[in-house]
């Protein structure tokens, strides 16, 4: 699962292609962490912005390497600056395809 600037979604979607985990859920989200609190202005009130507009990327892999799965989010995501995400690796106990019934790995 990876949280990410939305505009490093098409990268990162790419980026999963090239390394055989093309399957994947996209969420659009809002949050915050390290990003400074931005100050606007809209019809001459001001107002703060302290959830940044996010996407949550959630990619279940059997096949691929985990490591080659986080590293090809990270390469696509990064921009070099504060809110760039996050990715965290979380063990899947047990999967079941819905149509057909396959369990485990094949169910992936």
């Amino acid at each position: 699962m990876a949280v990410i600037r939305p505009e490093k979604l098409s990268a990162t979607k790419e980026a999963l292609a090239n390394v055989g985990a093309p399957s994947l859920t996209v969420t659009d989200v809002s949050g915050r962490g390290s990003q400074p609190v931005l100050t606007e202005q809209w019809r001459g009130e001001e107002y703060t912005v302290d959830l940044h507009q996010k996407v949550k990327v959630e990619c279940v892999v059997a096949d691929v390497p985990v490591d080659d799965v986080v590293e090809a989010i990270r390469d696509a995501a990064h921009t070099g600056e504060s809110g760039d995400g996050k990715v965290f690796v979380l063990p899947v106990a047990h999967a079941v395809q819905i149509r057909t019934g396959d369990t485990g790995v094949d169910a992936v």
